[in-house]
């Protein structure tokens, strides 16, 4: 503590012995000033222009909340003089800078840790930082470079985004020796934030409840069922815009935008299986569970060992047996079967923009579907398919909406006053997934598959919610041999009048519901508190 003083004590000495030393070479060169050259030389007056910074066009979320320029940074624009330096320098970033450009006796800027001080030669300009420490939704966002789009909707949108240079400043007249002229008043420029935007489908706060889940590698994904506005859509590791060297060398892969990047998919697509048995007319469909069944040369083994017993569908889906439905798909049309999948959205890309796109997936063909055990796997979401997080919760949607399924959107417009949308809002599009009753019956399972699974880790406290868990196999191992699972969840609330969707992949997590399961169940408390 006592070095500590003493430090502070120099300091003191020095920042004091520089207020003195600059006061007698202003009292100098107040007396040159009256000598007639100088006189004359102010006649020919001009301009100085300090610049703190720009603002780029913003980027909103679905309410007119800024997703970028969420902080301020504070600069001085400082006339020098004993009492200025004073004032300014308790809240000046670095104090010898300031001390060196004092001396020059010219204005300057300087970056300090307040938004006012009480002299009027010190007005404090506002420049906007164009991402946060941790900035929301970086992967839709995208970075920058050099005030140039990298990618996502930086990018997509760069032209908009920068059209027009939104500047804050302050000018100075000076004399042609760049000296400033006495009483002339400085003209202080503002940022006016006139630039024009993008307005997007985010929420803002559903957006930060999902990117606080502790999620090592996974997704979170959160839609309007009404519509296919994608309220949230959150990927694990996130980045920041400043450290992508680092995002590039990490292998965990942070620049992967985990939402619109297909995974095995696992029992989520029984419902989907459902959906192909209802339109057979196989809703009936009953099935003795032994933890074991043989397809053709392939012997298929239960998660229970022991078997499950003699199963209807609803009980299939609560304890999703795999037994069941593969003794289901030797029953199931091949074909009939592929095109219940294409309904749902499976092996469709997806276009937000541009740029963000999400994958369509793996979906089998007629001809790999022929064969009984590739059929087998198909039906309990494991083989050959894969598809997105954003596909899932799009699949959800088109279930809870009564088979009516909104085509995902993450654009709402464009907005040139930073409140209002410059044109009108287009209206949503609906692909016809499943008859209505179909989709009641989805429902009905999807309801049951939690509601009365006393294990389930997924039923949320304030609302009434429905889902499905998936534990999918992905063929890679550990070094003590154990398989690495994909533990996914994918559900809707509340059950009366659905709103949210919401799907959660936790890759490499293991079990759903063990997983995701519980990360589902924070999301929906969060959103309805």
């Amino acid at each position: 503590m006592k070095a500590h003083h003493n430090i502070y004590q120099r300091l003191t000495s020095v920042s004091t012995a520089f207020v003195f030393c600059y006061t007698v070479l202003t009292a100098h060169l107040a007396l040159h000033m009256k000598h007639t050259d100088y006189l004359e030389t102010a006649l020919h007056q001009s301009q100085f222009t300090l610049t703190a910074g720009s603002a780029e066009g913003g980027i909103y979320d679905r309410n007119f909340q800024n997703l970028v320029n969420q902080e301020m940074l504070y600069y001085a624009a400082v006339l020098p003089s004993p009492e200025n330096l004073q004032e300014l320098l308790p809240h000046a970033e670095e104090m010898l800078p300031v001390l060196n450009a004092m001396k020059s006796g010219k204005p300057f800027l300087c970056r300090v840790d307040t938004d006012h001080f009480s002299s009027p030669e010190l007005p404090v300009l506002e420049v906007p930082e164009r991402y946060a420490e941790n900035p929301p939704a970086q992967h839709i966002l995208g970075y920058t470079l050099e005030h140039t789009g990298i990618t996502g909707l930086e990018s997509d949108y760069d032209s908009l985004l920068r059209q027009k240079e939104d500047t804050a400043s302050v000018t100075y007249t000076v004399d042609a020796l760049g000296n400033l002229l006495p009483g002339a008043e400085m003209q202080i420029s503002p940022i006016e934030y006139k630039n024009a935007g993008i307005v997007t489908t985010l929420d803002s706060r559903i957006q930060n409840i999902c990117e606080s889940q502790p999620i090592e590698k996974g997704a979170a994904v959160v839609m309007d069922i009404q519509n296919g506005d994608i309220l949230a859509m959150a990927s694990f590791p996130d980045y920041t815009p400043d450290k992508i060297g680092e995002a590039l060398s990490n292998p965990d892969s942070p620049l992967i935008n985990r939402c619109l990047y297909a995974y095995s998919v696992g029992s989520i697509f029984k419902l989907v299986t459902c959906a192909a048995a209802c339109t057979q007319s196989l809703q009936d469909y009953r099935a003795n569970c032994t933890g074991s069944v043989q397809i053709k040369n392939q012997l298929f083994r239960c998660h229970d060992l022991s078997g499950h017993g003699v199963l209807d569908m609803k009980q299939a889906i609560i304890y999703s047996c795999n037994s069941y439905f593969i003794q289901l798909s030797q029953r199931l049309n091949p074909a009939l079967m592929r095109e219940t999948a294409q309904n749902f959205g499976f092996g469709t890309q997806i276009p937000l923009t541009h740029s963000i796109i999400s994958s369509g997936g793996t979906l089998p063909g007629i001809r790999e579907l022929n064969y009984p055990a590739e059929m087998a796997n198909f039906c309990f979401g494991q083989g050959l398919l894969t598809a997105t997080p954003l596909q899932i919760t799009q699949m959800t949607c088109g279930i809870a909406n009564d088979g009516k399924m909104p085509i995902a959107r993450l654009i709402r417009g464009t907005t040139n006053d930073g409140s209002t949308l410059s044109e009108p809002e287009q209206e949503p599009v609906f692909a016809r997934a499943v008859k209505e009753t179909i989709a009641e019956f989805l429902q009905d399972m999807m309801i049951s598959a939690i509601n009365e699974n006393q294990n389930s880790k997924a039923v949320p406290e304030t609302v009434f919610a429905a889902g499905k868990t998936s534990t999918a196999q992905t063929g890679r191992f550990d070094a003590s041999g154990s398989e690495y699972c994909h533990a996914w969840i994918t559900g809707y609330f509340p059950i009366e009048q659905p709103k949210y969707a919401v799907t959660v992949l936790v890759e490499d997590g293991g079990y759903g519901n063990t997983a995701a399961a519980p990360i589902f169940k924070s999301i929906a408390d969060e959103i309805m508190n």
